[in-house]
């Protein structure tokens, strides 16, 4: 297989003839399927993707361009390699998408985490007793409690208001949800 036979086919390949991308394919496939486990040799996160389908799917890509430009045995192998390191990184995401859950969950901040975990079915008198009992054990807590859950405040208010940093009220916060979810599930 000389350089310029490949080159030749290329030309042909490129100008629509289809038989010359037949006559192509067996010249490169060996040395292509070389390149594909060279690329997959250095990346164990793909250690379910074979060579073969590398390189099938890297002339799934090339095929399905409009209009192929690859002028030389050179520019088909770097070319190739690009696209063989583009489907790597494009798996790599969507691997990463499905670890890190995908769609499929959703992003909550930091403040509505620490919402209080107060049931549906919850009496109200039942939470007012709860905070009541908070009260007598820190009053500065039960008030941030009230400000938070009642009043609506968002943390920097709490801490303005009550006249504590913003960590002390995201503190006392965590504090009061971990007590009152006790407290509420007895």
């Amino acid at each position: 297989m000389s350089a310029q036979n490949i080159t030749e086919l290329l030309a042909s390949w490129g100008a629509g003839d289809s038989a010359a991308l037949d006559e192509l394919l067996p010249m490169v496939y060996a040395e292509l399927r070389s390149l594909a486990a060279h690329e997959l040799r250095g990346h164990a996160r793909h250690a379910t993707l074979q060579p073969t389908a590398l390189v099938h799917d890297v002339f799934v890509r090339l095929l399905g361009a409009e209009r192929v430009a690859i002028s030389s045995r050179k520019h088909l192998f770097t070319t190739a390699a690009k696209i063989m390191r583009q489907i790597l990184v494009d798996r790599a995401r969507a691997q990463s998408r499905e670890k890190r859950g995908g769609g499929s969950w959703q992003r909550v901040d930091f403040i509505e985490a620490l919402a209080l975990p107060i049931e549906p079915n919850t009496q109200l008198p039942a939470l007012t007793e709860a905070i009541d009992a908070l009260r007598k054990l820190d009053p500065r807590v039960a008030e941030i409690v009230e400000l938070r859950y009642f009043v609506g405040l968002s943390v920097a208010e709490v801490a303005a208001l009550v006249g504590v940093e913003e960590r002390t009220v995201y503190r006392d916060w965590a504090l009061a949800r971990a007590w009152l979810k006790a407290e509420l599930e007895r």
